[in-house]
């Protein structure tokens, strides 16, 4: 037997109440966006106090992304002087054959130089991202490979998300071109950006490691962008790695059909690269707007 329902009930009330609570997390979500803003306005404010050191005075701010870059430099010169000899010798007769031999020698040591490869490899926004991927199929296989990469991908996302958090837009206009930074902010707007950033390092070809720069200076947060961005790379990392992993287990023809595929795909991510970028954009806009 149905229900009746009450007298004292108004007809649509599961949908009037649907919608309370839409407004509800709308609210909650426009409030937290304005407490983001206003946290960003009270560090740009402390970042222009001035500091005086040796008799001259400089902005609190300058100081802390001189102090960054310098850090950041370090770093790099450090993981550049580690590589370098396996770098070195991959250009000699024979040397691609011994430095996987001594990679895979080297036990843990060799992980951890492949992920510093990687690190490097995003942090350093023109090194493709592909000879990576496949040195790792051939090192450690398509599975085992793919995870080291991407363990690199979330270490070295982190990084620079927090790096640009801290030095701001100067720092990013300094290390990587900023053309694309006005379609960033319009993807902002369209309330939608999370969507938009998983689509973007999902698609091949895509410059997703100076995208990895323009994303912080946006109001996404580290865990979602680190999340997705990643998420996204997962399909392009384990197609290398298994084409990689079959040039070694003798499945050549099959290997050279996926990568040639994979370069077709790429290609065309880097030629149409603007234009995929503004249908994204075109086609996740909120209806709002």
């Amino acid at each position: 037997m149905t229900q009746k329902r009450s007298s004292n009930e108004p007809a649509g009330h599961g949908s009037t109440g649907n919608t309370g609570k839409f407004h509800a997390i709308k609210e909650d979500v426009h409030e937290k966006r304005e407490e983001l803003h206003e946290k960003k306005e009270e560090l740009a404010e402390r970042s222009h106090q001035r500091v005086k050191i040796g008799g001259k005075s400089f902005e609190k701010g300058d100081i802390i992304k001189f102090a960054g870059l310098i850090a950041f430099f370090l770093v790099m010169l450090l993981i550049c002087a580690l590589i370098f000899p396996y770098i070195k010798e991959l250009f000699e007769p024979g040397g691609v054959e011994r430095v996987i031999d001594k990679v895979r020698d080297a036990g843990p040591v060799g992980v951890f130089i492949l992920l510093g490869l990687q690190f490097l490899q995003i942090v350093v926004a023109f090194i493709p991202g592909e000879v990576i991927q496949v040195a790792a199929g051939m090192l450690y296989g398509p599975w085992f490979g793919a995870l080291i990469i991407l363990i690199g991908c979330i270490i070295s996302s982190a990084f620079i998300f927090a790096l640009v958090h801290k030095l701001g837009a100067p720092f990013v206009q300094s290390m990587v071109p900023t053309k694309y930074l006005d379609k960033f902010r319009a993807f902002e707007k369209s309330g939608k950006l999370n969507m938009i950033v998983f689509i973007l390092f999902l698609i091949p070809g895509l410059p997703k490691d100076v995208f990895t720069y323009l994303v912080p200076l946006t109001d996404m947060r580290m865990r979602d962008f680190v999340l997705l961005s990643n998420i996204g790379r997962i399909p392009g990392v384990i197609v290398s790695t298994y084409a990689a992993d079959g040039l070694v287990d003798g499945r050549i023809w099959e290997s050279v059909i996926i990568f040639v595929a994979a370069a077709l795909i790429a290609v065309l991510g880097i030629v149409f690269k603007d234009k995929i970028m503004d249908v994204v954009g075109k086609a996740t806009k909120h209806k709002d707007d």
